[in-house]
């Protein structure tokens, strides 16, 4: 029997993956196309536990010229020298949730453990001052050009990013902390940083204008992430193993694998990019569950969702120009850099012509957990009932029993307490895009036909149902719409029984008034 390989879930140190036998995803071929280009000031944007941590542990490993942890791996073909330079590798995640007093705190116990390490000590408070002086005293003492790492750069800044008054003070103490590494250039080999968003290099980088943005570089494409080709060859047989373990072919498992966690692109073109967290959790547990989304979901996207007021169908099919979306999140008037850059939404193609890229929602998992995340918004503590009645829906349009699912769906809206903007047939549209959402098939509002607009279109695996919306109207009068704009038309060739749903709402009562299904 073959034995599956161990996965390093949370591990994000190189040194450790490798010594212990833990599957490696290699990406040193990337590792040595960086090292080796034009810019020695690089700067990489990818969401959370997409991989960046490992890929500045790798750097820290090779810069140290640890070649025994190399072996067997694209960049060993490559290198030749194995060249030793000092590291300071600056983690700036444990820096999350401070204010200004605990973030120079945390800064002052970083530098001083290199400090100590390099019997560097310097009198000035000044983080900025003593980076620099750290910097040219290793130089001093090894010789060598220094390689400095700074993973997760924003990370102390994320949680403030809605805030006009704490984000400013943060935003300085970073700026002034980064600040020496331009000054600092003859004795610099390489400079890397990783973070989620791009922050306008006038905010935080202000004298570093010479760094080189490869987030969108379609050379480093599949730098993080796990591409269906390196799963295909470097994650073969752990495939069949998963596949038998769920009770699947092989290709059935893969398309599972598919629907769930990829979708990613974060140029165009790209391979198809899987979530790296989310598919080795898989692997390892044997099934498909919600992983990267479970893992946390930030409030402050939540917060900025709420501030520009997104209604869930407006999250995905965007289309806009690279500086609209690859873009500096401080000073954004609308959500997309954030939702682009904390990786909600995605590449899905691009126009030549006009320039403009297709964004939408990547996969199953970010789908499904932006509406879990969203429906609190519509059922406020009666969620957790409402995650049962959408299950319980599921199984009545999985039978076709759609008239026992709308039924329930009344019943339960019926106990929600009052809350506000329920007046206005666009909240209903917006609650059943949710729900339908979650039942994880095929939802879409406002789709064009040639004589009008249809509220809401869902496919199921049997059907597919044209759906009609009224408020303190009647079912009637929603189905004689269907009928009279003939949508049912436009979707013909679908290959699959079109249904006609008409559905009024009852503002009063706050809950489905009737329907009406043909």
């Amino acid at each position: 029997m073959q034995q599956r390989q161990l996965y390093p879930i949370g591990i994000q140190t190189f040194s450790e993956i490798r010594g212990k036998g833990y599957l490696y995803i290699d990406k040193t071929e990337y590792v040595y196309r960086m090292t080796h280009s034009d810019s020695k000031y690089v700067f990489l944007s990818r969401p959370r536990r997409f991989g960046k941590s490992l890929l500045a542990s790798t750097l820290h490993a090779y810069f140290e010229g640890r070649k025994d942890l190399f072996e067997g791996l694209a960049i060993e073909k490559l290198e030749a020298e194995w060249t030793r330079y000092p590291v300071l590798h600056f983690d700036m995640s444990i820096a999350k949730h401070v204010d200004k007093e605990r973030l120079n705190g945390m800064l002052n116990y970083m530098l001083s453990g290199y400090e100590r390490e390099y019997d560097c000590r310097i009198a000035d408070p000044d983080a900025n001052v003593r980076l620099t002086n750290l910097i040219k005293c290793v130089f001093a003492q090894t010789g060598k050009q220094v390689v400095v790492l700074i993973d997760e750069y924003d990370a102390p800044l994320l949680d403030v990013i809605h805030e006009e008054k704490n984000l400013p003070v943060l935003r300085d103490v970073m700026r002034n902390f980064y600040s020496p590494l331009k000054a600092c250039d003859p004795y610099l080999r390489f400079v890397f940083l990783t973070g989620i968003t791009k922050f306008s290099q006038l905010s935080i980088f202000s004298e570093l204008n010479n760094i080189k943005n490869i987030s969108m570089d379609g050379t480093y494409a599949a730098i993080c992430g796990i591409s269906e080709e390196e799963m295909l060859t470097q994650m073969d047989n752990d495939l069949d193993l998963l596949a038998a373990r769920i009770g699947m072919s092989r290709e059935e498992a893969l398309a599972e694998l598919k629907n769930n966690y990829d979708g990613y692109h974060f140029t165009w073109p790209s391979p198809d990019i899987y979530n790296p967290f989310s598919l080795l959790n898989a692997f390892a547990d044997g099934k498909m569950d919600s992983y990267w989304f479970g893992s946390g979901t930030p409030t402050y996207l939540i917060e900025m969702l709420n501030k520009y007021h997104v209604i869930p169908q407006q999250i995905g099919g965007r289309k806009a120009l690279a500086e609209s979306f690859d873009a500096p999140t401080e000073r954004i008037t609308n959500i997309t850099p954030l939702l682009y850059q904390s990786g909600y939404i995605t590449i899905k193609g691009y126009s030549p012509i006009t320039h403009l890229y297709s964004l939408d929602i990547p996969n199953k998992e970010v789908r499904m957990g932006l509406m879990k995340s969203l429906l609190p918004g519509y059922l406020h503590q009666y969620t957790m009932d409402g995650l049962t009645t959408v299950a319980l829906l599921y199984e009545t349009i999985y039978e076709e029993r759609l008239d026992d699912g709308l039924r329930l769906l009344q019943t339960f809206l019926s106990t929600i307490p009052y809350c506000d903007n329920t007046d206005y047939e666009g909240h209903y549209q917006s609650l059943l895009y949710t729900i339908f959402s979650l039942l994880g098939m095929y939802v879409d509002v406002e789709v064009r036909t040639p004589r009008g607009r249809v509220d809401v279109v869902m496919r199921s695996l049997s059907a597919l149902y044209v759906i009609e919306l009224k408020l303190d109207k009647t079912a009637d009068a929603a189905m004689e719409q269907i009928n009279l704009k003939n949508y049912p038309e436009r979707f013909a060739l679908c290959g699959l029984p079109v249904v006609k749903v008409g559905i009024n709402f009852d503002s009063e009562r706050r809950t489905l008034g009737d329907w009406k299904i043909e």
